[in-house]
């Protein structure tokens, strides 16, 4: 096991020590060894190697015999007891949102709760609502964080899928009777959820490339196998993938019709159909029929082929949704879309200063090895308390080191620098933080942590927000997290439209669980000249790896390396930087 693992391991085993009620003290050690490991800067396999454990702050002989054994068999006795000695309901419990281990261990209690149906129906009884500490708002916040379970049950995150997806990608490509392989539907088209995976092979072997991925590694059980195709469930969250196996004279069109999006596969059947031909995922023909029929079939061997076939350029699969891709492919007028390695840093990111998990000298150096320009550091503001925000003397203090060590860097040769910032909280009555603080700093992100539940008052703060000189971009604009919670009720167009009035950037978050401002907007953004900056929203050093995604859908976006601040090399960027201090 890993650093990741063994950490989350450790939050397992305090979670269940909650929920049987155990020593508040004990519970304690387990979740902040897991904090200590996630923020190691060196592999914890090395420490375990050469007995450093006990070098770790709050790691103990009872936890380093514990992570030794994770980190050498994979597996520990003492959470594999726990696990069975806890009704398995109970922690099913905890992913509603707003219901942690002291609630679930109450309504246990109490009430015998012992799943989600047993608890829906105590609220729906109103017994929830009669236990003292929860009443009737509580009550009702369960049945809708139940509701909203239920509605995302089948739904994972893109990085959830990408992590399964790509190992069997890559497995099926070493695979010698493999001649061509790709994922298709929604991950291809990098949607920030998705039902299941999609793989599309071309082979002349089928039996023996679907006996190889049912028997993979890491799948759980095989819901089904035929002659083409094969369905089954993975290890982990339970993702089912699917995978289609073709004649290689067939696979441009089948991963072009397994890629979708339904309604770009309508269009594109309708445009085949104006031309006298037919589409469908065995190829293109040359018939007023539905046919397969490899004697009538147009030779594509590529979606490039067959694309210029039916009259336009390529459609980049982030761009499949039927949302103007048509008429742009048609006029030659699609945009060069942004890489991920256009980007040169991220303007939002996190620190041990605040509630991220390493401290500034590690982010610069881990910055530096990736070969990045620039990185901010954009801890939290003194109002979110509750992630360790800054007051203005802390601040002043993290101003100091980062200068110190932006010296030593330059001192070294190095053109990389930290951006010295801050995530300002949007109040009520204005910024966290006055004009006069603000100033100091590289970067401002204002971001809204604390909505009010009508739309009017919030776009009102947002769009204030905008309107201040001293603030460069407004941070996860919606507030949504992914399979969790829902967007704060926002007039996105009006907010859009007052950056666009103020030059205030917006945020593509690309943190998994928000990719926030939502891709079905920037094209309305970008309309109206509003620039994006794709940020990590970094917590830890892995979350450098959220480049990768917030570039995907950025794309999905239309957004291009012009549209994106932080492909900017830092001379410029400062430069743009304080131009929004000069706007009114």
């Amino acid at each position: 096991m890993d650093k990741d693992q063994v950490a989350a391991a450790l939050e397992e085993i305090g979670t269940l020590l909650e929920l049987k009620g155990e020593n508040p003290f004990k519970t304690r050690a387990y979740h902040n060894a897991a904090r200590t490991l996630e923020g190691l800067s060196e592999p914890l396999g090395t420490l375990v190697r050469e007995e450093r454990l006990g070098e770790l702050k709050g790691i103990g002989e009872a936890l380093r015999e514990k992570i030794t054994i994770l980190v050498g068999t994979g597996r520990l006795p003492y959470l594999e007891e726990l696990r069975a000695s806890v009704p398995p309901g109970l922690l099913d419990l905890l992913q509603l949102q707003g219901l942690g281990p002291k609630k679930a261990k109450r309504l246990h209690e109490e009430l015998g709760v012992d799943s989600i149906d047993a608890l829906e129906g105590a609220c729906k009884a109103g017994r929830v609502a009669a236990l003292d500490g929860f009443g009737d708002k509580s009550q009702s916040r369960l049945l809708e964080a139940i509701a909203f379970r239920r509605q995302f049950a089948s739904r994972h995150r893109l990085l959830s899928a990408l992590v399964a997806a790509e190992p069997i990608l890559e497995a099926l490509r070493q695979h010698p009777d493999v001649v061509r392989c790709s994922t298709a539907g929604s991950l291809r088209r990098w949607k920030e959820v998705i039902g299941d995976i999609d793989f599309v092979v071309s082979s002349r072997q089928p039996s023996s490339v679907l006996d190889f991925f049912v028997g993979l590694p890491g799948v759980r059980s095989v819901l089904g196998r035929g002659e083409t195709k094969a369905s089954v469930i993975l290890d982990g969250e339970g993702i089912q993938a699917d995978l289609r196996v073709v004649d290689d004279s067939e696979f441009a069109s089948a991963l072009a019709y397994f890629t979708g999006s339904k309604e770009h596969n309508i269009a594109m059947r309708q445009r085949a159909i104006a031309r006298g031909l037919r589409l469908n995922e065995y190829g293109l023909f040359r018939a007023t029929e539905e046919t397969r029929d490899p004697a009538l079939r147009v030779d594509c061997a590529t979606e490039e082929e067959l694309y210029a076939t039916l009259g336009m350029d390529f459609v980049p699969p982030e761009l499949r949704e039927d949302h103007g891709e048509f008429a742009a492919a048609e006029k030659h007028a699609l945009p060069r879309l942004l890489e991920w390695t256009d980007l040169r840093g991220s303007l939002h990111n996190h620190s041990t200063w605040s509630d991220g998990r390493n401290p500034i000298a590690d982010i610069a150096a881990h910055a530096m090895e990736l070969g990045l320009d620039y990185w901010a550091i954009t801890d939290h503001s003194r109002a979110s308390f509750q992630a360790n925000g800054l007051d203005e003397g802390r601040l002043r203090s993290q101003l100091a080191e980062i200068a110190d060590l932006n010296k030593r860097i330059e001192d070294e040769g190095s053109d990389f620098r930290l951006l010295t910032g801050i995530e300002v909280d949007i109040l009520k009555d204005g910024l966290d933080f006055d004009d006069e603080v603000l100033a100091r700093l590289d970067v401002v992100v204002a971001s809204l942590h604390v909505p009010s539940g009508d739309e009017a008052e919030n776009t009102r703060r947002l769009v204030a927000a905008a309107e201040n000189p001293r603030v460069h971009m407004l941070g996860h604009p919606t507030g949504r997290l992914l399979l969790e919670r829902d967007a704060y009720k926002v007039n996105q167009h009006a907010v859009i439209d007052a950056c666009a009035a103020t030059g205030t950037w917006i945020e593509l978050n690309a943190n998994p669980y928000r990719f926030d401002l939502d891709w079905r907007q920037w094209q309305y953004a970008r309309s109206r000249g509003v620039k994006c900056a794709v940020n990590c929203d970094a917590h830890r050093l892995e979350h450098f790896d959220f480049l990768r995604l917030g570039a995907g859908v950025a794309r999905k976006g239309w957004l291009t390396k012009a549209d994106v601040v932080n492909t900017l090399p830092l001379a410029k960027l400062r430069a743009a930087l304080a131009a929004k201090g000069r706007r009114r």
